[in-house]
């Protein structure tokens, strides 16, 4: 087995997703290995905005695509810093964000840089969807090149 050196760590922002982003900063920090957490913003979601910048007169105060990658970017590394402060100062840790479709990019994403490992929560934000669609972990474990440890978050059921 190749020693990992380099660790991808998926997040959509969903609470579900923290399990998955809490072990991939464990291991990384544990081991002084890279972590690139990484965003991706779905196609479809984009439609809207496409329609928005098509439609803008030239004067309009309109923002660009790299606009909002960099937004997100910026509210990923907010999301890391709320939710694993004490983890994310041990680690070297790189936010990513591009636009497509979640689980090819994830798999085309670690290829690119080499990543040994990608490291995700078995659940996201697409909740009961994912029953109908196939989650994107499970997308992500029969495509990628590379180990892939799935997470399962903790979820609690209130009584």
């Amino acid at each position: 087995m190749e020693e990992i050196k380099k660790i991808l760590a998926p997040t959509d922002f969903s609470p579900l997703s923290l399990a998955g982003l809490q072990h991939a900063l464990e291991i990384a920090g544990s081991q002084g290995m890279e972590l690139i957490a990484y965003h991706v913003i779905h196609k479809e979601e984009m439609l809207p905005y496409y329609r928005m910048q098509a439609e803008a007169a030239p004067s309009r105060n309109v923002h660009s695509i790299a606009d909002l990658i960099e937004e997100r970017k910026a509210r990923l590394a907010e999301f890391l810093r709320q939710n694993f402060a004490d983890l994310s100062r041990k680690t070297r840790i790189r936010v990513e964000v591009d636009i497509g479709i979640p689980h090819k990019r994830i798999v085309e994403k670690a290829r690119e840089e080499g990543a040994t490992m990608i490291v995700m929560s078995t659940h996201g934000r697409t909740g009961l969807l994912h029953m109908l669609l196939g989650s994107v972990t499970e997308k992500v474990i029969r495509r990628a090149s590379c180990p892939v440890l799935s997470i399962r978050p903790e979820v609690r059921i209130a009584a």
